[in-house]
């Protein structure tokens, strides 16, 4: 079959809506969010159900056109960009956007690959529940992707990750046979749950259509405070101390300084919670009945008189409470507008994490001199974003060129010398192959690379993500 008639055998599949091929169309969906990659594609398909996808699947498993999911296209690691070759098919799900079920009294929604986290939170806060799991992308990010990359956020520390919430899914697997384990069953020992291995895959071995989700109820109350602490150290203290009072604590976020500061500088209608600056702050989100403040206060006065913490205030009202929610989903964009960085989504063990923020950033910037490095992120969960920022007046491309991958590895082994995880919630996608290869245990590639040989002999999906080649296959590339 030529080029030309595959496309048309893929418009039959899909419907004249459902394929577009003028290059400056596509263009927006070559890109990762990032802008550090862009690909070429043949097309970009966008079927309108599972059975739809299962089709194109099917002519791309025939004709060995390699396929790239596609969801909100938020991927932090190039995860969903096409390669250079111009061969790779995107399969876009934002079609795939219906929520088929939702009932909050049995505590679930089955919401299609293309759903909006965001659409699908206020589908559940209109039946009195909610979805708890939110992050700064959550206007673009999509339930199919949040499913592939295992994706975190805020509410790791009381819900668990994406891996936690799923309670079914639905896949087209790469010869085009779909996977239906939509049922929430709580037993089924029908051999290894086939679910758990698609999810955090990247689409390398499937392609998530829809997928069953825990809600559960909306909170009576909920308490806001941003604290004040002399470091990370103390943070942990806090937290612990929150944690032993019986409190659930939801969200813990480590704010350093001088992220705040980037976020005062650049975010238009930003403010600093708190009258005098403190070298840590932590943002912290507690649920609960009618007297969840007045515990959440008490706890924090305590703190204060111990001197674990220095200062709190509390958002008297929703308004302020989103205010200091901006602050911490508004880092990313206040750093890219103060210039290039070297970003690296890591996790340390909890109470471990302390620690390491403050001793490898300061081996990171004695390594290299007139760099800046800030640490932040979900202290509850162990997970850190590291960021290491260029010398001021230093030109992004040559800069991140010369030292980006230096920089990254010297933070990579720091990573596995400490027993933590180099992708916390980002995924692997194309950005960190090299170094997941380099790092992990031959156990560990061993295992992911004989899945994707039982699960797409043909390697066409995804591929160039996530998955390392063998060495084998290393030395017989041109």
């Amino acid at each position: 079959m030529t080029q030309e008639a595959f496309l048309n055998a893929v418009r039959d599949a899909v419907g004249p809506k459902g394929l577009v091929r003028d290059g400056d169309e596509i263009a927006p969906w070559t890109m990762d969010w990032r802008g550090r990659y862009r690909g070429v594609a043949l097309a970009l398909a966008a079927p309108a159900d599972t059975g739809q996808v299962a089709a194109v699947v099917r002519l791309c498993a025939e004709h060995r056109v390699p396929i790239v999911p596609q969801g909100g296209n938020t991927s932090m690691v190039g995860g969903a960009t096409p390669d250079t070759s111009g061969q790779a098919l995107i399969l876009s799900l934002r079609r795939l956007n219906r929520i088929r079920r939702l009932d909050a009294r049995a505590g679930l929604a089955v919401a299609e690959a293309g759903v909006v986290l965001s659409t699908l939170h206020e589908a559940a806060i209109e039946q009195s529940a909610r979805f708890p799991l939110s992050l700064g992308a959550k206007g673009s990010a999509t339930i199919g992707g949040l499913c592939a990359t295992n994706a975190g956020g805020t509410q790791v520390l009381r819900f668990g990750t994406m891996r936690s919430l799923v309670l079914g899914l639905e896949a087209v697997l790469p010869d085009g046979s779909v996977l239906d384990t939509l049922a929430p069953l709580k037993k089924d020992n029908r051999g290894p749950d086939l679910k758990q291995i698609l999810i955090g895959a990247e689409g390398t071995l499937g392609i998530i259509t829809a997928a069953t989700l825990q809600l559960v109820p909306l909170p009576p109350q909920i308490a806001t405070a941003w604290v004040g602490l002399a470091s990370p150290q103390h943070a942990l203290d806090l937290l612990r101390r929150l944690e032993g009072a019986g409190l659930a604590v939801e969200s813990f976020e480590l704010v350093p300084a001088d992220s705040l500061a980037l976020v005062l500088r650049h975010i238009p209608g930003t403010r600093a919670p708190l009258t005098q600056p403190a070298p840590w702050n932590a943002l912290v989100e507690v649920t609960g009945g009618e007297g969840v403040r007045v515990a959440l206060e008490r706890q924090l006065v305590a703190a204060l008189e111990a001197s674990v913490a220095l200062d709190a205030v509390f958002a008297e009202n929703q308004a302020q409470a989103m205010g200091f929610w901006r602050i911490r989903e508004s880092i990313s964009e206040a750093e890219r507008a103060s210039g290039p960085a070297v970003q690296h989504d890591i996790s340390i063990p909890v109470d471990a994490m302390p620690d390491f923020m403050l001793s490898a950033a300061a081996e990171v910037e004695r390594r290299f001199p007139d760099t800046t490095v800030s640490a932040y992120g979900h202290l509850g969960d162990g997970n850190v974003h590291f960021h290491v920022r260029a010398p001021e007046g230093a030109v992004a491309e040559s800069w991140i060129a010369e030292v980006g991958k230096p920089i990254s590895g010297f933070v990579y082994d720091l990573v596995t010398a400490a027993g933590g995880s180099i992708s916390a919630e980002h995924g692997i996608g194309q950005m960190k192959l090299a170094e997941f290869a380099r790092l992990a245990e031959p156990a560990r590639l061993h295992a992911l690379r004989a899945l994707k040989a039982a699960f797409d002999p043909l390697g066409i999906m995804n591929p160039g993500k996530l998955i390392p080649p063998s060495l084998a296959s290393d030395a017989a590339a041109p």
